[in-house]
């Protein structure tokens, strides 16, 4: 007990008695000599105007000013480097960051041991990443816009937030375009990523081994992948929403115990959701509609519980290739699938009747593509009706023993509703030649 309160007053006695505001005008250079001169604790309020950078912040400050305070790295590395613990960069414009990916430039960087950074209200325009919190413990980056680089390739581009080995870290509210990924977490923990908007980038959310965090409350929009759950465990992914994303809306990837739940799919992704080698996760209470496949479901995957989904209207609601039965209910209640004609006699919300997604021909058609040129032929529609009126036809797959009558309601906020349909109409204008969902060296 003694110890904790010795080191508590030696940090309490280093600081000063009071902390001074200090204004700081545009000048040539004169925003570095102010960090210098400044003692741990001042407040440095930036006037309207322009500021060189970089610079690195060595000690516990604040740094703030209007929006019309500018620090331009004029291209050269990270523009604000925070290399102190308690360090609060809040409401300026940071711009200008240098383009090297090997030195992960940026707009604010975090290192190792600048515990508790706040980095907060700020616009970060035009850097390779906006903020990369790299090693810094209980980090929170809130409120922020973060417009990245507009370069062709997009693998060559920044991420909005790139979270690096910093457990604690609280990424909120923030709103992020262009760019690579709005989010990168990468061999981290204990994260809380919510209520973030993504628009016009590869991933909005891209975890690689990420565990015991949560991603919840965010919107992606016109993406090529909303949410990229990969080589994590426990991970909780709740009520976000994937709107007009092109490939994915939501990606397992050797991905173990997680909850995914309460979110919505909609508007025309390649899948809804594709789970890989993924193993003991949850999934429920989801709505995928409106995709090419609603769940691609492969790789040997194991022991997953999915219940009180919706599948709606997607052209093919279960790509499932194997020879045994997996059940899709849990504690009799299923999932509701828009193409099941079931009757519900005793009203209690579940279906009369099994439903199987899947038949031979389509096992057929996705092991033998060259197939797909007999789909409208007799004798397959007749196989077709056959499996339907004798399941004991059937192959092995997906079988939801209780499928539900309802299905659930993911709400969507009138504000995205505008964004999600622009995102729509220029999908077929988007060029994404250099974009490989599989390509996973990019990462």
């Amino acid at each position: 007990m003694l110890r904790p309160l010795t080191i508590l007053l030696v940090a309490l006695a280093a600081l000063p008695l009071w902390a001074a505001e200090l204004r700081v005008p545009p000048a040539s250079g004169g925003l570095a000599q102010a960090i210098a001169g400044a003692a741990p604790g001042d407040v440095l309020i930036l006037e309207a105007g322009r500021y060189d950078g970089p610079v690195i912040i060595d000690r516990p400050l604040t740094l703030t000013g209007p929006p019309g305070a500018i620090i331009d790295g004029l291209g050269q590395g990270t523009v604000v480097t925070i290399d102190a613990a308690d360090v609060t960069v809040k409401g300026l414009t940071i711009t200008g960051s240098g383009l090297s990916s090997q030195d992960l430039d940026a707009g604010v960087k975090i290192l190792k041991k600048a515990d508790r950074a706040l980095v907060e209200g700020n616009r970060l325009l035009g850097n390779l990443h906006g903020v990369d919190v790299h090693g810094g413990l209980d980090a929170v980056v809130r409120g922020n816009t973060i417009e990245g680089t507009q370069n062709p390739r997009m693998n060559d581009r920044g991420n909005g937030i790139y979270v690096w080995n910093s457990p604690g870290a609280i990424v909120e509210g923030n709103s992020v375009r262009w760019g690579r990924d709005g989010i990168f977490s990468n061999a981290s923990r204990h994260g809380t990523y919510r209520n973030n908007l993504f628009r016009d980038l590869r991933f909005a959310v891209h975890y690689m081994y990420t565990n015991n965090s949560e991603v919840s409350g965010n919107v992606s929009i016109g993406n090529h992948l909303g949410y990229a759950i990969m080589f994590s465990n426990r991970v909780i992914l709740k009520d976000n929403l994937s709107l007009s994303d092109g490939s994915h809306g939501v990606m397992l990837n050797f991905a173990n115990n997680a909850d995914v739940s309460g979110n919505l799919v909609r508007g025309g992704a390649d899948r809804c959701t594709f789970i890989y080698n993924a193993h003991k996760n949850i999934l429920s209470n989801n709505r995928f509609e409106g995709c090419n496949i609603g769940i691609h479901f492969t790789a040997g995957s194991e022991r997953n519980v999915l219940t009180g989904n919706a599948f709606i209207g997607n052209r093919t609601q279960v790509k499932y290739v194997g020879t045994r039965d997996i059940e899709w209910s849990f504690e009799g209640r299923g999932n509701y699938w828009s193409d099941h004609p079931g009757f519900d006699l005793g009203g209690d919300g579940i279906a009369d009747s099994p439903f199987r997604p899947n038949d031979l021909m389509d096992h057929i058609l996705w092991s033998q593509p060259a197939a797909s040129l007999l789909t409208g032929a007799p004798a397959v529609q007749l196989i077709r009706w056959a499996q339907s009126s004798f399941p004991a036809t059937l192959p092995g797959g997906v079988v939801d023993s209780a499928p539900l009558m309802a299905a659930p309601v993911v709400p969507v906020p009138s504000e995205y509703t505008a964004l999600e349909a622009e995102a729509a109409a220029k999908r077929n204008e988007r060029q994404i030649d250099d974009f490989d969902i599989n390509d996973l060296s990019s990462h």
